[in-house]
């Protein structure tokens, strides 16, 4: 099939109330002008405000719905999201790129839920540094890039891991310069990004609109270092969209 907008593939949870997951990541993809295909890896249960509990679809589930959209689409980007754990991440990953060898992945890491759920408190290094030789880029924020890696600090981490893939730091946690996010490029450059708008209001899935809006991007056929730029303005407008913790996606 030959499609107007490009096919960008989500494995995401279901969250019910639209902000995060595979939902929001529709959302954005649609936004940005690519067409949006989604797995379901996990059902939660939770709203904006309050995490209650996760369900996991089994990996062979996922590999499954995964499957059956092959048959009809062809798609070269796909965005990770939510995973029950680093293994299930390295059997997705693998049977993945074993279909499709130039397949980019970008793999963001949620590893606790904005309403404090913990999904993951230990993180074997190791598996993490193998499955990102596999990947394109992951999009951290700084907690999660301090589990990520070996050293005890989230920007030593993120130029560690850039050894295997892309990363991209977000700074939304920062203790100075909030909101500065940095790009370590696999070849040893890196790039900040400041924010443009000051005063945002907080938002439910912000790093899953982040991430997908960088994969549209990317699949759209720009570079890393604009797909980004693009994504971080997008999302600031969605942030900035009104000042409840659900934000609008605007065309």
């Amino acid at each position: 099939m030959s499609p107007v907008r490009k096919y960008v593939l989500s494995i995401a949870g279901f969250d019910p109330s639209g902000g995060a997951g595979v939902l929001a990541d529709i959302k954005t993809f649609e936004s940005n002008k690519v067409y949006g295909l989604g797995v379901i890896s996990a059902n939660t249960f939770q709203n904006d405000e309050e995490f209650n509990k996760v369900d996991w679809v089994p990996v062979d589930k996922i590999i499954e719905q995964i499957d059956i959209l092959k048959k009809r689409f062809e798609f070269e980007y796909v965005k990770i999201g939510l995973v029950e754990n680093l293994e299930v991440l390295n059997i997705l990953v693998s049977s993945l790129r074993s279909q499709v060898s130039s397949l980019k992945i970008v793999w963001d890491p949620i590893l606790k839920a904005s309403a404090g759920f913990e999904f993951h408190k230990e993180v074997n290094k190791a598996l993490s540094e193998n499955i990102c030789r596999e990947l394109y880029l992951i999009t951290p924020n700084m907690p999660e890039a301090l589990q990520l890696g070996i050293h005890t600090e989230a920007t030593e981490n993120a130029k560690h891991l850039s050894q295997f893939c892309n990363v991209f730091l977000k700074g939304g946690h920062a203790e100075k310069k909030v909101g500065y996010d940095t790009l370590f490029l696999k070849e040893g450059k890196q790039f900040s990004f400041r924010p443009k708008i000051k005063d945002v209001f907080p938002k439910h899935g912000s790093g899953c609109v982040l991430s997908s809006a960088i994969t549209a991007n990317l699949a759209k056929g720009e570079d890393l270092h604009r797909a980004c730029l693009k994504a971080k303005q997008y999302t600031e407008k969605v942030l900035n969209s009104n000042k409840t913790l659900l934000g609008f996606h605007k065309l």
